[in-house]
């Protein structure tokens, strides 16, 4: 494809010529117009030389199909459904067989048809008055929507017709971004002017006055833009003054828009009595009353950049609130980001939890025939809707919140377009709006973010005013906004969360992304928060309370709301170390020992992008859970008017969302989100079975003097001829994986004589002992006074299996070896002395992997392989058992020693290669994968798994073993 170069102003004219032309009704008619439409857009707007050459009409789905693609465009794989201008894009219509289909199902019904290498990757369906595009790796997301008349500044955003890199630009994020990157200059050029007063950092009332500051003159920026106030009214209204005197002209109109009509000055002028009384305590009176100083400069900045430069109407509040606070947090503002939680992260918390019942409650009500019983079902659900209540419980800057609110007004207006399809309402009491801002609650610890959440809510709540207002082809009112205290500004895990829903005598839905903190990162008070919540009845923190993530404290406080509130359902995104390792047992054994929770549906490990311009990548998981006492049906202890049934019950089927995308129906979740029993993997410090013990490596504590690094190894050793004898390959991780040389000083019942001998080795022991004697642990120091020697010393006296104590997640195995007691081992690394090749075997089959990824710890993640729960616990095959009832036919422990040693020999023909070259996915010899699955099925026939059985139901049973192992254990002890 071949782009023209044309100049701007003749492209500006070809756009405008282009949006006049199709413009005109006449020319909208899908059979005469359809090409000689895409020919132009192609031609004249995305400047493509060539059109003819790369888009086909009227192609046939497939041969001897009857049905035609009405245009694809072959580079870029975008198919494309046109309709007449007369058509909705969202409306269903009759098919050839019968069917009801949208434009979009239409399309979608010949992508399928569709050859795998033509499949589209995107959607467009047209009317040639909007473009609705589908983006086809997300089908069930909203559409990005253009508009023909906004083709002027919104052509940039259908590049991906032409341009393989280039993507649907969602306008709502750039828009959003481009709104936070104006308020932080804005934000800057304030904060110069309290430091020029203070004659350093502005004290924290300064700060508090200027966030206070800019959410106000956010709300005024966009009020102009978005019809609130009149058009441009707040920039005319500041051009009217000169710099020096904006900073009261700027008090005067705050005070005007906190004062209703009724009780203004009757001598105001007449530019800030046509300003509409505010109100929700946005410009209430003393909340930040210092205004610095509007230089030239600062007013140049937001009344040409901001006011009349920018276009605020089309921001997403839900986005925009978070990159808002973020730009005015010291803390993101040094770290360079603007941080935010995508939509499409949101609605993997709320569609699951409520929303997908929803919209399937409405389908069903749209295929009711009889319009009378339609409509009364409409207004119910609308009524329904609005009685819904919302918690987040760590809401930030409402996000969560906001997005939620967006979706069920969203909602309601398909519910309203569908109740008055047949024109205007004429009849005020039949077209109430049901859902509002009132429904959402929320606790946020920090008092600035807590205003963003509610002004986020407020412009959300003009926006979808606006959307209704559309459908019901009359105005209604968005002012004055209604105040309301639903967003607590406060410490969450502090607080009774009974009694914050008001009237409402409890929430319907709790929900949010609480804050990440691990064990070991978090401050004193967060500690305290997290033993103060984790408490058994009688009031005594749990012993494991120590050690868990922050974020679990949200999650007992939350199962302790639902044991009052039985219906209540919760989802919460957190890092995915709750659902792994030693916490698992430490987070949910509690939940559902004293509360009786159920897990109804989860996301499993993903990563989750947080921020717009400083990619943090965090790895998460999605857990929605409730009570188990709750008995199906609405949340009828907060709402007993209701029906049951109305809202998700417990016997709902349980949903596993998996990393590749697809979904899984589970009988139950458990806490390793696999589908399988309620079971517990503990921390013990033997095996359950007769195996030996595995150990971690030596540890030096040397500040590197006892180690020698491979390039420093022959200087050395020339310099030293004697040291020969007392160096030994030393192998942490990386030297295992990689096949890297790297060697220790192992003086070990070596004599002081000897040591003499070798003036450069006690010169580096000298310097371990110093760096000994410098720490500030008692058991370091003491240690200073063996200087020689590792600090702990545990090399055995056979051979041994390595195990990294880290491994790539990318790797199907994790690449365990033999090593001769000769080769020290670091503590990097765990080994099992005294191993055999049966015990290899089975180690380094997919069964122990499958167990390894179920209950493993992560690094990001990386596997963190443990010996106290992933191998002390792991149920080894019974295969004296099994002989002895005559389940197999032939030795089972030696076939499985026989695929042992075949791994290895593979492992052998390619000596130039490490394991890491190795156990790459990609580069992987045939000849090793062949031996481990033939390994993999030696083993599976000793634990009698069939060789096709998916690894979540191994894990399951490999669980209920475990259970039997560890009560039969309990029972011995006793």
């Amino acid at each position: 494809m071949t782009l023209l170069k044309i100049d701007k102003s003749t492209h500006k004219a070809n756009i405008r010529k282009f949006v006049e032309f199709w413009s005109n009704l006449e020319n909208q008619d899908e059979k005469q117009g359809t090409q000689k439409f895409w020919m132009q857009l192609l031609r004249d707007v995305l400047c493509e030389d060539r059109p003819d050459e790369i888009i086909d009409f009227e192609r046939p789905v497939k041969l001897g199909h009857t049905s035609y693609i009405d245009a694809y465009i072959k580079p870029t794989k975008v198919l494309i459904e046109q309709k007449s201008g007369s058509k909705s894009l969202l409306e269903a219509a009759a098919q050839s067989d019968g069917t009801l289909l949208t434009p979009f199902g239409q399309a979608k019904r010949y992508a399928d048809e569709l050859p795998y290498s033509e499949k589209p990757r995107f959607v467009v369906t047209s009317n040639f008055a909007s473009f609705f595009i589908y983006d086809m790796e997300k089908p069930k997301d909203e559409p990005q929507t253009i508009l023909l008349k906004d083709l002027a500044k919104d052509y940039v955003r259908l590049q991906f017709l032409v341009q393989h890199e280039e993507k649907v630009m969602d306008k709502e994020l750039e828009v959003s971004i481009k709104a936070g990157a104006l308020v932080g200059e804005i934000y800057d050029a304030f904060h110069r002017e309290f430091e020029k007063i203070r004659g350093g950092e502005p004290t924290e009332a300064d700060l508090h006055s200027l966030n206070v500051l800019c959410v106000r003159l956010v709300f005024c920026l966009y009020a102009e833009d978005a019809g609130i106030f009149g058009k441009d009214q707040f920039c005319r209204y500041m051009q009217s003054f000169r710099p020096e005197n904006m900073r009261l002209a700027l008090k005067d109109l705050f005070k005007v828009l906190d004062t209703p009509d009724a009780e203004r000055d009757p001598f105001l002028e007449e530019k800030l009595k046509a300003f509409p009384y505010v109100n929700g305590s946005l410009f209430k009176e003393g909340a930040g009353e210092v205004i610095p100083t509007i230089t030239e400069f600062t007013a140049d900045v937001i009344l040409n950049k901001a006011s009349l430069g920018f276009d605020w109407s089309d921001i997403s509040p839900t986005i925009f609130g978070a990159v808002f606070e973020s730009t005015l947090n010291p803390e993101t503002r040094r770290s360079g980001g603007m941080h935010y939680t995508s939509i499409e992260n949101i609605h993997k918390v709320i569609d699951p939890l409520f929303m997908d019942d929803l919209r399937a409650e409405f389908e069903e009500i749209k295929s009711i025939n009889v319009e009378k019983t339609r409509n009364g079902r409409l207004k119910e659900f609308q009524q329904k809707m609005g009685e819904l209540t919302f918690f987040d419980p760590a809401c930030g800057s409402g996000n969560f919140l906001t997005e939620t609110y967006i979706s069920m007004r969203t909602l309601e207006n398909e519910a309203l377009k569908l109740r008055h399809k047949q024109g205007p309402v004429l009849d005020v009491y039949d077209d109430s709006i049901y859902v509002n801002i009132h429904q959402f609650y929320g606790i946020e610890i920090n008092d600035f973010a807590a205003t963003v959440a509610k002004t986020a809510l407020w412009i959300a709540e003009s926006q979808m005013i606006e959307k209704t207002s559309e459908i019901l082809q009359r105005n209604l009112d968005f002012l004055p906004l209604k105040s309301y205290g639903n967003i607590t500004v406060g410490n969450a895990l502090q607080m009774d969360w009974n009694g914050l829903s008001g009237e409402n005598s409890c929430f319907d839905y709790i929900m949010g992304n609480p804050p990440f903190v691990g064990y070991s990162l978090q401050s004193e008070e967060q500690k305290a928060d997290v033993l103060r919540v984790y408490v058994d009845e009688k009031g005594k923190s749990y012993k494991t309370a120590g050690k868990i993530d922050f974020v679990a404290a949200w999650y007992f406080k939350a199962s302790q709301y639902m044991s009052v509130f039985p219906k209540t359902k919760t989802a919460l995104v957190s890092t995915n170390s709750v659902t792994q390792g030693e916490q698992v047992a430490a987070i949910w054994k509690p939940l559902y020992d004293r509360f009786n929770i159920q897990i109804d549906f989860a996301y499993r490990t993903f990563r989750w992008d947080s921020e717009s311009n400083s990619k943090a990548h965090v790895h998460c998981v999605i857990i929605g859970f409730s009570s188990q006492n709750d008995c199906g049906g609405a949340s009828s202890l907060c709402h007993p008017e209701r029906n049951a049934g109305e809202v998700e019950g417990s016997s709902k089927p349980k949903r596993i969302f998996n990393s590749d995308g697809t979904v899984t129906q589970a009988k139950n979740i458990n806490a390793y989100l696999v589908d399988g029993e309620n079971i517990f993997v503990e921390s013990i410090s033997k095996p359950l079975c007769d195996i030996p013990d595995m150990q971690k490596g030596s540890i030096p504590v040397d500040d590197g003097n006892l180690i020698i690094e491979a390039e420093d190894y022959e200087s050395f050793v020339s310099k030293n001829p004697k040291s020969k004898d007392v160096i030994k390959p030393f192998i942490g991780a990386t030297e295992f994986l990689h096949n890297e040389k790297r060697w220790c000083l192992w003086l070990k019942d070596v004599s002081p004589k000897q040591l003499k001998e070798m003036p450069l080795v006690v010169d580096r022991i000298k310097k371990v002992r110093e760096f000994r004697l410098k720490s500030t642990k008692k058991a370091t120091q003491k240690f200073a006074e063996q200087p020689s020697i590792f600090m702990e010393i545990r090399q055995p006296e056979t051979a041994y299996i390595v195990v990294p104590s880290h491994s790539s997640e990318n790797r199907l195995y994790i690449p365990l070896g033999f090593m001769e007691k000769d080769v020290i081992c670091g503590n990097a690394n765990l080994m099992i002395p005294s191993a055999t090749l049966f015990h290899f075997g089975v180690l380094t089959s997919s069964v122990h992997m499958a167990w390894m990824r179920a209950v493993c710890g992560r690094l990001e993640m990386r596997y963190r392989y443990s010996k106290d729960v992933v191998y002390n616990n792991f149920p080894w095959p019974k295969i004296d058992e099994r002989t002895a009832s005559g389940l197999q036919t032939k030795d089972e422990r030696e076939r499985i020693e026989k695929t042992a040693q075949a791994v290895l020999d593979a492992r052998a023909l390619y000596p130039d290669c490490s394991l890491a070259d190795l156990y790459d996915e990609t580069t992987m010899p045939v000849e090793l994968r062949k031996a481990h699955q033939a390994n993999d099925k030696a083993v599976m026939d000793a634990y009698g798994f069939a060789h096709d059985m998916p690894e979540s139901e191994i894990v399951a049973r490999l669980l209920e073993l475990y259970q039997a192992l560890a009560e039969k254990t309990d029972k011995s002890k006793k």
